[in-house]
């Protein structure tokens, strides 16, 4: 069904003439007005630290410090949630969880993914004449309709979930480390190390699979020619574009080096670093020679560090979740700590993001929607709510606050997946319910549920050690706040427009280029 409507709507827009070929469509010649084009990058379980406390120059980012240097970085910027599903969801609806239906991950086998009455970002702007190229990690569904050329995307290369969903014959580093695929027999899937030895890792062009298994080693080095190749191709057409490019990095496996030796198999971590900053500043020197001052490029990351991945996962900079530590598990990805959910970010737009300017507004993934929806000159769907803001004001006004409140969904590591359980509200987070994801030496934080809620001074507390005491001044005089805008985010949803995504599971969807063959596994092309 995917493929017959791929095939009207191309025979659709033939008919229509094409004057500029784009890789495997065609679209009329526009004549080019002032919209925008905007570049936004998702970093995988990359944390705050990684790129040195208050964005001091590392040595491993160069580009990205770079990056930081030349627009607006910012140190309260917090992903949707701290899980991949959830957090990409979020950032191509502009709405949480509870709203959109996407509440925890998607696997290899589901059938369904994001609700298709859900709107995306792609498809908005599609609609105020953007041509949209998505490279990456999508992970969001794969099966029919639910295929990111189906979701707004008029061009689609990446890995439709995340790359340590399957085998591949680089399996690169992690820990505990997976085995590389079969070639002549049909193992299954080793559950107890969480690896996949029965199908292959595919990687997609459009609707077809064009790699399985995809060679890990040189997934960066394609991802940048296809990122550059799509910003040159969408320029020669005389149209604005969007292009979302979802990240292998920060996640595991962190790809081995096709040269050898050396530091990079002493540093993996720091090795990945090194070619995420390298893909990145490619992407950026792309858009510099052909469209600087008209091109918004937002760089962030989805959740943090997946700490039980040991010294193969990022650092939290001063968001330790110390309180969480001591109780067991890690305060990190999967959790509502600061660690689980703050994430680098920056703004570069020459002439528009002033240069070298450090913001420490309150900002979300979740305003990435509004935000370039405002600045495409497009409108919001009017039968629904959103969680995100306008950043516009920030970003260009140089104002100093975004939002007042903010809410963190449970995302795997403790409470019903969604809920919002965590409140920030200004410089105060208040913790309904605590637990820790599964940390390095394999342990896991207890599920605790507080009322009333452990609250945090964020000010004199970044790693949120001690709560405030429940009987003083400052926790009487916060605890209302938090519960009134708790209650009125609840009551606020109630009355939304809701999705709800299908989780069901049938193996029978899992992408296999080839049945017939071990791992289905195909040449590439």
């Amino acid at each position: 069904m995917a493929g017959l409507f791929l095939k009207v709507f191309l025979v659709g827009v033939s008919s229509l003439g094409c004057l500029y070929p784009f890789m495997d469509f065609c679209f009329r010649g526009e004549t080019r007005g002032q919209k925008p084009n905007f570049v936004i990058i998702l970093a995988d379980d990359m944390g705050w630290g990684d790129l040195g406390a208050n964005w001091a120059e590392t040595k491993d980012t160069a580009n990205l410090d770079k990056l930081a240097a030349e627009g607006m970085r910012f140190v309260d910027f917090h992903a949707a949630a701290s899980t991949c599903s959830p957090s990409r969801a979020s950032l191509l609806t502009g709405r949480l969880g509870l709203r959109n239906g996407v509440t925890h991950n998607f696997a290899v086998t589901s059938v369904g993914g994001l609700p298709l009455n859900e709107t995306t970002l792609a498809e908005v702007l599609q609609r105020a004449g953007y041509i949209t190229g998505m490279i990456g990690k999508w992970h969001l569904g794969h099966h029919g309709s639910f295929h990111p050329n189906f979701r707004g995307f008029d061009y689609y290369f990446g890995i439709p979930y995340s790359h340590d969903m399957g085998c591949t014959d680089t399996p690169g580093y992690n820990y505990p480390p997976c085995p590389a695929c079969p070639r002549r027999h049909q193992p299954s899937r080793n559950l107890e190390r969480d690896c996949y030895s029965d199908v292959a890792l595919p990687l997609y062009e459009n609707l077809n699979i064009v790699e399985q298994p995809v060679n890990l080693s040189g997934l960066a080095r394609k991802y940048a020619e296809k990122a550059t190749q799509f910003i040159q191709q969408a320029r020669a057409s005389g149209r604005p574009f969007l292009l979302y490019v979802g990240l292998a990095h920060m996640h595991v496996p962190l790809s081995r080096p096709q040269r050898s030796a050396g530091p990079w198999d002493r540093r993996p971590y720091a090795a990945g670093l090194r070619e995420m900053d390298r893909l990145v500043g490619q992407i950026k020197d792309k858009v510099d020679r052909t469209a600087k001052n008209n091109t918004f490029l937002w760089f962030t990351g989805d959740n943090g560090p997946w700490a039980q991945k040991c010294e193969l996962a990022g650092s939290v900079g001063p968001f330790l979740g110390s309180w969480q530590s001591r109780q067991g598990g890690s305060p990190a990805k999967q959790t509502t700590w600061e660690g689980g959910h703050r994430v680098p970010a920056l703004a570069y737009w020459p002439g528009r993001v002033p240069t070298n300017v450090t913001s420490t507004a309150l900002l979300s993934v979740l305003d990435i929607f509004p935000t370039v929806v405002a600045l495409a000159g497009a409108s919001l769907p009017g039968d629904r709510h959103f969680d995100g803001l306008d950043a516009s004001e920030v970003l260009f006004g140089g104002a100093p606050a975004g939002h007042r409140v903010l809410f963190h969904p449970n995302s795997g590591a403790a409470g019903e997946d969604g809920a919002l359980e965590t409140v920030r509200l200004e410089r105060y987070k208040a913790f309904y319910v605590t637990g820790g994801a599964k940390a390095c030496d394999g342990s896991v934080g207890p599920e605790q549920h507080h009322e009333p809620p452990l609250i945090f001074n964020l000010d004199d507390d970044a790693a949120e050690a001690a709560p405030l005491e429940r009987g003083s001044a400052e926790y009487q005089r916060v605890l209302p706040k938090v519960r009134e805008a708790l209650r009125g985010v609840l009551r606020d949803i109630a009355d939304d427009h809701i999705s709800r995504a299908d989780y069901t599971r049938d193996p029978s969807v899992t992408p296999c280029c080839n049945p017939q063959r071990t791992a289905c596994r195909c040449q590439a092309v």
